[in-house]
Protein backbone atom coordinates (compact mmCIF):
# COMPACT_ATOMS: atom_id res chain seq x y z
CA UNK A 1 0.00 0.00 0.00
CA UNK A 2 1.51 3.17 -0.85
CA UNK A 3 2.57 5.82 1.89
CA UNK A 4 -0.62 8.58 1.66
CA UNK A 5 1.74 10.53 4.24
CA UNK A 6 4.38 11.20 0.97
CA UNK A 7 4.38 14.45 -0.53
CA UNK A 8 4.15 13.79 -4.01
CA UNK A 9 4.37 17.42 -4.83
CA UNK A 10 7.92 17.61 -3.64
CA UNK A 11 9.29 14.17 -5.36
CA UNK A 12 12.27 14.68 -7.61
CA UNK A 13 9.91 13.80 -10.40
CA UNK A 14 7.54 16.79 -9.55
CA UNK A 15 10.72 18.92 -9.43
CA UNK A 16 11.80 17.10 -12.72
CA UNK A 17 7.96 18.44 -14.44
CA UNK A 18 8.34 21.86 -12.94
CA UNK A 19 12.10 21.88 -14.13
CA UNK A 20 10.57 20.94 -17.52
CA UNK A 21 7.84 23.16 -17.92
CA UNK A 22 9.74 26.25 -16.73
CA UNK A 23 12.72 25.75 -18.92
CA UNK A 24 10.15 24.95 -21.64
CA UNK A 25 8.33 28.16 -20.77
CA UNK A 26 12.01 30.20 -21.32
CA UNK A 27 12.39 28.26 -24.31
CA UNK A 28 9.11 29.19 -25.92
CA UNK A 29 9.61 33.40 -24.69
CA UNK A 30 13.03 33.10 -26.02
CA UNK A 31 11.38 32.00 -29.38
CA UNK A 32 8.82 33.62 -30.01
CA UNK A 33 9.87 36.85 -31.26
CA UNK A 34 11.71 34.82 -34.14
CA UNK A 35 8.35 33.58 -34.55
CA UNK A 36 9.22 29.69 -34.24
CA UNK A 37 8.11 27.20 -31.25
CA UNK A 38 10.28 24.97 -29.47
CA UNK A 39 9.76 21.94 -32.11
CA UNK A 40 10.72 23.65 -34.98
CA UNK A 41 13.89 25.04 -33.71
CA UNK A 42 14.50 21.05 -32.33
CA UNK A 43 14.27 20.52 -36.10
CA UNK A 44 16.12 23.53 -37.46
CA UNK A 45 18.43 22.22 -35.20
CA UNK A 46 18.82 18.65 -36.16
CA UNK A 47 18.97 19.83 -39.85
CA UNK A 48 21.68 22.45 -39.28
CA UNK A 49 23.76 20.16 -37.53
CA UNK A 50 23.42 16.75 -39.14
CA UNK A 51 21.96 18.34 -42.82
CA UNK A 52 19.45 16.69 -44.68
CA UNK A 53 17.79 14.34 -43.18
CA UNK A 54 14.59 11.32 -43.75
CA UNK A 55 11.54 12.82 -42.21
CA UNK A 56 11.14 9.62 -40.60
CA UNK A 57 14.10 9.60 -39.26
CA UNK A 58 13.78 12.83 -37.58
CA UNK A 59 10.10 11.89 -36.29
CA UNK A 60 12.05 9.14 -34.29
CA UNK A 61 15.27 11.06 -33.12
CA UNK A 62 13.30 14.08 -32.20
CA UNK A 63 10.45 11.47 -30.05
CA UNK A 64 7.76 13.10 -31.65
CA UNK A 65 4.69 11.82 -33.50
CA UNK A 66 4.63 11.61 -37.01
CA UNK A 67 1.58 13.70 -37.20
CA UNK A 68 2.73 16.51 -34.79
CA UNK A 69 6.26 16.03 -37.20
CA UNK A 70 4.12 16.97 -40.20
CA UNK A 71 2.51 20.01 -39.05
CA UNK A 72 5.54 21.33 -38.20
CA UNK A 73 7.58 20.39 -41.37
CA UNK A 74 4.37 22.11 -43.09
CA UNK A 75 4.89 25.24 -41.20
CA UNK A 76 8.94 25.43 -41.61
CA UNK A 77 8.23 24.71 -45.47
CA UNK A 78 5.52 27.61 -45.40
CA UNK A 79 8.18 29.85 -44.15
CA UNK A 80 10.89 28.98 -46.34
CA UNK A 81 13.11 27.67 -43.82
CA UNK A 82 13.28 23.99 -44.88
CA UNK A 83 13.29 22.34 -47.62
CA UNK A 84 10.80 19.16 -48.08
CA UNK A 85 11.38 16.67 -51.48
CA UNK A 86 10.76 12.94 -52.09
CA UNK A 87 13.93 10.35 -51.61
CA UNK A 88 14.39 9.55 -55.17
CA UNK A 89 15.04 5.63 -54.12
CA UNK A 90 11.25 5.69 -52.10
CA UNK A 91 9.02 8.64 -53.31
CA UNK A 92 6.59 8.11 -50.54
CA UNK A 93 9.85 9.20 -48.08
CA UNK A 94 10.68 12.59 -47.50
CA UNK A 95 13.70 14.20 -47.55
CA UNK A 96 14.22 17.17 -45.66
CA UNK A 97 17.09 20.24 -45.47
CA UNK A 98 17.34 23.44 -44.21
CA UNK A 99 16.99 26.42 -46.56
CA UNK A 100 19.75 29.28 -47.45
CA UNK A 101 16.79 31.94 -45.33
CA UNK A 102 16.29 28.95 -42.21
CA UNK A 103 20.56 28.64 -42.26
CA UNK A 104 20.65 32.31 -42.00
CA UNK A 105 17.65 32.94 -39.32
CA UNK A 106 19.89 29.71 -37.43
CA UNK A 107 23.18 31.87 -37.39
CA UNK A 108 21.40 34.72 -35.66
CA UNK A 109 19.06 32.81 -33.34
CA UNK A 110 20.08 32.49 -29.96
CA UNK A 111 20.50 29.17 -28.43
CA UNK A 112 17.68 28.74 -25.76
CA UNK A 113 19.03 25.59 -24.17
CA UNK A 114 22.31 27.08 -23.23
CA UNK A 115 20.03 29.97 -22.39
CA UNK A 116 18.02 27.66 -19.67
CA UNK A 117 21.26 26.01 -18.49
CA UNK A 118 23.14 29.01 -18.18
CA UNK A 119 20.14 30.61 -15.86
CA UNK A 120 19.57 27.60 -14.21
CA UNK A 121 22.86 26.67 -12.49
CA UNK A 122 24.91 29.47 -12.46
CA UNK A 123 26.94 28.44 -9.39
CA UNK A 124 25.62 25.16 -9.32
CA UNK A 125 28.06 22.71 -7.32
CA UNK A 126 29.27 20.26 -10.12
CA UNK A 127 28.79 17.49 -7.67
CA UNK A 128 25.48 18.42 -6.97
CA UNK A 129 24.58 18.67 -10.66
CA UNK A 130 26.62 14.88 -11.72
CA UNK A 131 24.40 13.58 -8.64
CA UNK A 132 20.91 14.95 -10.33
CA UNK A 133 22.01 13.85 -13.61
CA UNK A 134 23.16 10.14 -12.60
CA UNK A 135 19.49 10.00 -10.71
CA UNK A 136 17.39 11.06 -13.53
CA UNK A 137 19.14 9.24 -16.14
CA UNK A 138 18.50 6.05 -13.76
CA UNK A 139 15.10 7.00 -13.33
CA UNK A 140 14.43 7.29 -17.33
CA UNK A 141 16.64 4.42 -18.20
CA UNK A 142 14.11 2.11 -15.62
CA UNK A 143 11.25 3.65 -17.11
CA UNK A 144 11.83 3.18 -20.39
CA UNK A 145 12.67 -0.53 -19.48
CA UNK A 146 9.62 -1.05 -17.39
CA UNK A 147 7.92 0.29 -20.58
CA UNK A 148 9.69 -2.00 -23.47
CA UNK A 149 8.78 -4.72 -20.50
CA UNK A 150 5.32 -4.27 -20.38
CA UNK A 151 4.80 -4.06 -24.37
CA UNK A 152 6.74 -7.05 -24.72
CA UNK A 153 4.61 -8.96 -21.87
CA UNK A 154 1.30 -6.88 -23.72
CA UNK A 155 2.49 -8.78 -26.96
CA UNK A 156 3.62 -11.98 -26.15
CA UNK A 157 -0.46 -12.08 -24.16
CA UNK A 158 -2.16 -11.16 -27.31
Amino acid sequence: MPDESRDHHDSVGAWAKQYYFASRALMEATLREHDLGPTQWYVLHTLFTNGPTMQRDLSQSLKIERATLSGVVQTLVRKGLVAQVADSADQRQRILSITDAGRSLWERLPDPTEIALAVSFEGADEADLAVARRVLQTATERLTAHLAGGAAAAAASS
